[in-house]
């Protein structure tokens, strides 16, 4: 029998949707008007789906009063505020690329951003934490040339741009000239190397994925979304926002930066059913002193993505907080971002041990790096994906999205996969950071998992360092619980020997109480190998 080839494609008997962002909210808006559709809780505001629209249609023709037309490029760059999502669906309805800046950026991230995608118009808050955009943007200003206009959060200028007396009936004639495959949406990738790439996405793109990731999580008009996650990013603006707004479903902004009580918080208070993190989120709420304080009895789902799911996380938190129908979710910025998911009704260890099954509409594969050819079902390579989630390409960067789209329209992701006999994947790691020692594969992401079963271990990562003999050499990072007793490299090694074959046991072991992050959540493994060296004397 010749063996099973590493590829699925999703079925499904429900459609594709065909429409507009601004078209899909007009028909949840017809059919749920007096329901929740957003809540702020640092201010208190909210808005049913009624309002909602009459402040996005407001807002979109303050956009056409300020001369933005179809194509233009409007910039945001705020944490999560209502603000955001009015934009969102206003550029939307008008045509305009929304280009979301990462709230982390300094002043050379932002010009960059700005030049690179000619943003016209932004869109900014005041400041934020330790951040002074309005100082930033007029240190920059001078260097871009597109930016006309500059609008802050807050200020008059913002007040007039929704402060107007246009014919809604404009509206509708701008609706006539957009379509379903135009551009929407620019999303910079994280860029640990090198300067960011501006994923170019269509109304179809997100509007589709959002849609699907929140019929995979059951979702109808009387969930409520705790949305912890960045708007910037597609986990918050198309997993959260369009998974509510394509299901008349509420999105509960729960605060304006990611804050382990204010999440539970909002949950407790807004009967939430449904909460979003990464995996540090989901410890760092575990780990609050009062977690048995918060009653979070509504949950009944939610989604764990962004970075591998550890095991020990995943049973915690539909133990303690109740999301026995929790989702894993995989994907990439290219890609709308969710690729795999898991189905409620899959078993605990299909959720722990895997990034679930092709998406509906979707076709993934798994295929040889060097030859480009399917793996057989059971064999590990690098995941292809394809379908109506892959990007439009890399703005004004054809010779990058050449790079990472082939010839048939899969997107290659980089990431190592393997695909069992039911076409569930797990992710194995990067292909960059696979550590080669002594001729020896390994996959950090196997040695992780092992680390969260040692009791004082809280997160793990390994990485690899440069060593005269072996190539490489394996280093463990660790967090550890409060008062576990110091970890050596010694005890570590004794905990692993006999558990781990001999080349995948960490010479190294480095304890800190915090991972560099990007504003995603993924641990920036670049950033720790570079620490690594020096920490070592390599």
């Amino acid at each position: 029998m010749p063996a099973v080839p590493s590829y699925s494609s999703g079925t499904s008997d429900v459609p594709l949707l065909g429409d507009t962002i601004g078209g899909n909210l007009a028909r949840t808006v017809e059919r749920f008007g007096d329901r929740d559709a957003l809540v702020e809780r640092l201010t208190g505001r909210r808005w049913t789906y009624t309002e909602l629209a009459a402040d996005v249609d407001a807002l979109a023709l303050g956009l056409v009063a300020r001369g933005i037309v179809k194509g233009d490029r409007v910039g945001i760059w705020s944490p999560n505020r209502a603000e955001w999502t009015l934009l969102q669906y206003a550029t939307a309805k008008i045509g305009a690329i929304l280009v979301n800046i990462n709230p982390a950026y300094r002043s050379h991230e932002l010009k960059f951003v700005l030049n690179q995608a000619g943003v016209r118009l932004l869109v900014a808050a005041e400041s934020f934490k330790t951040s002074d955009y309005a100082a930033m943007i007029e240190e920059v200003r001078p260097e871009c040339a597109a930016l006309e206009q500059v609008v802050l959060l807050g200020s008059e200028a913002w007040d007039s741009l929704l402060d107007n007396d246009l014919d809604v009936g404009r509206l509708e004639e701008i609706a006539a000239t957009l379509g379903a495959d135009d551009s929407i949406n620019i999303q910079y990738t994280s860029g640990t190397t090198g300067f960011p790439k501006g994923a170019t996405l269509s109304h179809h793109n997100i509007l589709n994925n959002g849609f699907f990731v929140g019929e995979l999580c059951g979702y109808t008009e009387v969930d409520r979304i705790c949305i912890p996650v960045p708007f910037y990013h597609c986990f918050g603006m198309v997993m959260g926002n369009l998974a509510a707004t394509t299901h008349g479903a509420c999105m509960v902004i729960p605060s304006q930066a990611f804050e382990p009580a204010a999440a539970l918080a909002a949950v407790q208070a807004e009967r939430c059913t449904s909460l979003y993190g990464v995996p540090t989120m989901f410890i760092a709420e575990l780990s609050e002193p009062d977690f048995d304080s918060y009653d979070l009895s509504s949950l009944r789902t939610g989604i764990m993505a962004g970075s591998p799911c550890p095991v020990e996380v995943m049973k915690q938190v539909i133990e303690r907080m109740g999301m026995a129908e929790v989702s894993i979710c995989y994907g990439m910025t290219e890609t709308s971002p969710v690729s795999t998911q898991t189905r409620a009704d899959d078993s605990v260890e299909r959720r722990v041990s895997t990034v679930g099954r092709v998406g509906p509409h979707l076709e993934v594969k798994v295929v040889d790096p060097e030859t480009g050819l399917t793996v057989p079902r059971g064999e590990p390579g690098e995941l292809c994906t394809r379908g109506y989630s892959v990007m439009l390409g890399y703005w004004d960067q054809p010779d990058k999205t050449a790079e990472v789209i082939d010839a048939a329209r899969w997107m290659h992701t980089g990431d190592l996969a393997i695909m069992d006999d039911e076409g569930y994947l797990s992710i194995t790691g990067r292909i960059k950071d696979m550590v080669i020692r002594g001729g020896e594969n390994v996959y950090p992401r196997e040695i992780e998992e092992f680390l969260y079963t040692h009791p004082d271990i809280l997160d793990a990562q390994v990485i690899g360092v440069p060593d005269a003999k072996y190539g490489e050499e394996l280093m463990a990072w660790v967090r550890l619980r409060e008062g576990a007793p110091v970890l050596t490299v010694e005890a570590l090694r004794e905990f692993c020997t006999g558990k781990l074959a001999h080349y995948k046991v960490p010479r190294y072991v480095h304890v800190v109480d915090e991972f560099p992050m990007t504003v995603t959540g993924k641990v920036r493994k670049v950033q720790m190998r570079e620490e690594s060296v020096s920490l070592l004397g390599l």
